[in-house]
């Protein structure tokens, strides 16, 4: 199964416990406006997702009843950025460096998403390990280290979709037991 952002999203919020007030304050700290109304749009899962869904037999249907909103990498990004400001608070930027971070639309979402998630909830490499590990996959520091490494470096490894859908899975296991 292929996850897009909207299901990083959908994933996240459940993990996470976040309303979806809480969702639309996260997106402003972002730097994106969005309504209620746009925040639950965004949370309806994409027809792409459904086809995976053995329920669901009739995808045309599924299609008249989605309004969702596509949510790109750097609306994503903003997210998670925010999400950051909402669990850590803002912080002034350090001589020389820009207010507001540069989003990179190329990266690879997941890692981005591991990178972005391992800053706002203050987690250690130990406590990504262990939340991956309560979901059956075993991940070594010099693995999570690669997966956390800038696009570009000789060590760097894409964070695949099994990484990223257990790293949440694990969170909402720890948060929501």
């Amino acid at each position: 199964m292929i996850m897009d952002n909207n299901d990083i999203l959908v994933r996240l919020r459940y993990a996470l416990n976040i309303r979806d007030i809480d969702m639309v304050k996260i997106f402003k700290l972002g730097d994106v406006e969005l309504t209620v109304e746009e925040v639950r749009k965004l949370l309806i899962k994409s027809k792409d997702t459904y086809r995976y869904n053995n329920a669901v037999d009739d995808y045309d249907e599924i299609e008249e009843k989605e309004e969702n909103i596509k949510c790109n990498n750097r609306m994503l990004e903003s997210f998670l950025n925010g999400l950051i400001i909402f669990k850590r608070g803002k912080q002034d930027p350090k001589p020389g460096q820009p207010e507001i971070p540069v989003l990179k639309n190329s990266e690879n979402p997941n890692n981005m998403m591991l990178k972005k998630l391992k800053i706002a909830l203050s987690l250690t490499s130990d406590d990504v390990i262990d939340i991956l590990k309560e979901t059956g996959v075993i991940l070594t520091k010099g693995e999570l280290s690669a997966l956390l490494r800038k696009e570009g470096h000789k060590h760097y490894k894409e964070c695949g979709d099994k990484y990223a859908r257990n790293f949440i899975k694990g969170l909402a296991i720890k948060n929501r037991g």
